[in-house]
């Protein structure tokens, strides 16, 4: 369990967001706050205070040692909407498309998860992963066993981290020891929710892994769940490439879409996440502008298993909620800025320029506020939890050259950045105001 009590004061500059900039030229995006070489006052867990540096502290503040981060950028910490924590193992895989990697990759890695041990080394090694990409957030999917879940909120909560997860309801179309039953998944989920949602930053999300792997009666039984239990996610896949979606409409032919087989169970809600989303049409996104649910945009994944390119700007015309998910291991990396900027070549494709403001703010608060947690985390302000990053601007010859030549322009600096820069650029990672990752050291610092 972290110490919440030590008070602690971090100096550097201060990039964080007050509302959606928009897809509109940088230069006029609203909600852009940049704060050069403040301080960041933590106690307990949270932000006690902001200031300039050259403020005189607060009492009983100025016997605190400061972290100097002079020249360096402090960020909320990302929050990543939808990852799969046993894909890790999967990463990198080659050569094909999503339901042939389903079957040849990714299900026979889950398999292993089956064994609690299993389950706890791999929650162990994803959450390290994610602090090590700057990730301090994040809705994740586990596996069909109940262990899987239960390691992971047990890993999350030590380190007092923000969590959404659940035990993956998959009851056909996959191998033995990856289907589950009805009542017991009903079983394990209410469980689960005894014992995790809403304690230690915990929360659960009834997870359907995709309408393909359940059956109607599943599918009823997790719109129940979340009718049932207030306050619960919900996550799942859809519309990710044609041939799921044509297989979805044989499976379910009196749907109208895909997104319907969800809707009319009630799982389309204002606490639902749908990872991808690349092959809605417009009464879909018009459902998902009424409910108040989100997508999960996911670009590396969609552009490495050739799954299609999702068109966010026509998304934002219609007032649909947008994340932005790394989705390893169908993604390539859990870096949000290496996502960022095959967000940016996606959109660029289809005519439209993302800004560095668009993308940071999804990534940051645009994600907390569609999550219910605006609140708690992706904004540097008093009383939000201290999740924070801190980056260098540049990490070798090319990409520091880059920098001091674009540093009078702010946009041009900052995009600079998120498109050249990894977690290489990364020097800490902070959740609820303890370091979890130190770029100095080859050990973590929590958990």
């Amino acid at each position: 369990m972290n110490d919440m009590s030590d008070k602690r004061i971090l100096r550097g500059d201060l990039l964080d967001f007050l509302q959606d900039p928009g897809f509109v030229p940088p230069q006029e995006a609203p909600g852009v706050r940049y704060r050069a070489d403040h301080l960041v006052l933590l106690e307990q867990g949270r932000i006690h205070a902001v200031q300039p540096a050259a403020q005189a502290l607060p009492p009983g503040w100025e016997p605190v040692p400061v972290a100097d981060h002079r020249g360096q950028l402090i960020l909320p910490g990302f929050i990543d909407t939808h990852v799969h924590c046993p894909q890790l193992d999967v990463i990198a895989s080659f050569g094909t498309e999503l339901l042939d990697w389903l079957n040849t990759y990714t299900f026979p890695a889950e398999r292993r998860y089956a064994d609690p041990e299993v389950s706890r080394q791999g929650a162990s090694r994803f959450l390290h992963a994610l602090w090590a990409h700057g990730t301090t957030s994040a809705v994740v999917f586990p596996t069909v066993h109940k262990t899987s879940a239960q390691a992971l909120f047990e890993q999350a909560s030590r380190a007092q981290m923000r969590l959404i997860t659940g035990k993956v309801l998959m009851n056909r179309h996959a191998p033995d020891g990856l289907c589950d039953d009805v009542v017991q998944a009903e079983h394990d989920c209410v469980d689960l929710i005894a014992q995790w949602h809403g304690k230690q930053r915990q929360a659960f999300a009834v997870t359907v892994r995709f309408a393909v792997t359940s059956t109607p009666e599943q599918l009823a039984m997790a719109g129940a769940l979340c009718a049932s239990h207030a306050g619960t996610y919900m996550q799942t896949h859809v519309a990710e490439s044609r041939a799921e979606v044509q297989w979805v409409s044989e499976l379910f032919p009196t749907a109208r879409s895909y997104l319907d087989v969800y809707d009319r169970d009630g799982l389309i809600r204002p606490r639902a996440v749908l990872a991808h989303g690349i092959w809605l049409d417009e009464r879909d996104r018009a459902v998902l502008r009424e409910r108040g649910a989100q997508i999960a945009h996911s670009p590396s994944s969609n552009l490495f298993l050739g799954s299609g390119l999702f068109d966010w700007a026509q998304a934002q015309r219609d007032a649909v909620n947008v994340s932005l998910a790394s989705d390893v291991g169908g993604g390539t990396s859990l870096c949000l800025l290496r996502n960022m900027a095959d967000a940016y070549k996606i959109q660029a494709l289809q005519g439209t320029r993302l800004t560095a403001w668009k993308a940071l703010y999804t990534a940051t608060l645009g994600a907390a506020s569609h999550l219910g947690l605006a609140d708690e985390i992706g904004r540097i302000e008093p009383g939000c939890m201290a999740d924070l990053a801190v980056w260098r601007w540049a990490v070798g010859p090319v990409a520091e050259h880059r920098d001091a030549l674009a540093r009078d322009v702010l946009h041009e600096r900052v995009f600079a950045w998120m498109t050249l820069a990894d977690e290489r650029n990364l020097v800490s990672t902070w959740v609820a105001g303890q370091p979890v990752y130190m770029a100095s050291t080859t050990e973590d610092a929590a958990v």
